[in-house]
């Protein structure tokens, strides 16, 4: 019950006030305060409670004898060693009872009835691997996407393939060019351009396209300063299975497009 009931009930029965200036200083229709007087006779304390709000009745609900049918042919059809599911069972609704059904509502009769464990249809989020090193220049990324250039007079142009450096903690695209084909030369050449810009990082990580590889993707430098990495970064592809999140430059490769 509302917070107002209680105040209507308290006005008339505790304060002995008419039910005309309840009704004029609350703003309430006559028949509700009677009912609510009603009610708190026929319940005590207990018409102070919150009351469901569901309807009593509802005609498009399955009818119970409908319920029980399913969860018949559900207990039946495994009994019998026989496919069980909610396809199954509309099929022998359809043409051994003359009874149509949906999936999904025998579905959800079976798991309101505990008959079926219901399994959610995605993944929880917190099961999801994320691709993200906990310091800037820890891992570097790199991934390459095909894009057909357009022409002036709006025709199809060429095809370039676009490489990305991508540093792994920040997002930062620390090297983006366009190329006609993605070579090895380019991406070592790509790579050595950010580092000289950026810093070497700890490692790299890329997929298995072709031109990613190392050593012809990544070679040692020839010469360094004081202080600089003289033997390159250690390097890890990624292999099958898939992770369960795109890594941040595929993702980012793919916004790229749009």
């Amino acid at each position: 019950m509302s917070s107002k009931a209680r105040l209507v009930i308290t006005a008339v029965v505790l304060e002995k006030r008419p039910v005309a200036q309840v009704v004029r200083d609350y703003g309430v229709s006559r028949s509700w305060v009677y009912e609510l007087l009603a009610r708190y006779q026929a319940e005590g304390e207990a018409a102070f409670e919150p009351r469901s709000h569901r309807p009593q009745i509802s005609p498009r609900a399955t009818p119970p004898e409908t319920v029980e049918l399913v969860l018949r042919l559900r207990k039946q059809l495994g009994e019998q060693g026989l496919d069980a599911g909610a396809d199954t069972i509309a099929w022998h609704l359809a043409h051994h009872h003359n009874t149509t059904l949906s999936r999904a509502t025998i579905h959800r009769i079976l798991a309101r009835h505990g008959a079926v464990a219901p399994e959610p249809a995605k993944r929880p989020r917190s099961s999801y691997i994320r691709f993200e090193a906990t310091q800037p220049n820890e891992c570097w990324q790199s991934d390459f996407t095909h894009y057909r250039l357009t022409r002036p007079d709006g025709r199809p142009g060429a095809d370039v393939e676009i490489i990305t450096w991508l540093d792994g903690h920040s997002r930062y695209a620390l090297h983006v060019s366009a190329h006609r084909r993605i070579t090895a030369r380019i991406v070592a050449d790509a790579f050595t351009l950010a580092a000289a810009q950026h810093g070497y990082p700890a490692a790299t990580l890329t997929d298995n396209g072709m031109g990613l590889h190392r050593p012809a993707g990544l070679p040692p430098r020839r010469t360094h300063r004081p202080g600089e990495r003289a033997t390159p970064p250690p390097h890890r592809a990624e292999e099958q299975p898939p992770p369960t999140t795109p890594p941040p430059a595929e993702r980012w490769s793919a916004s790229s497009r749009r």
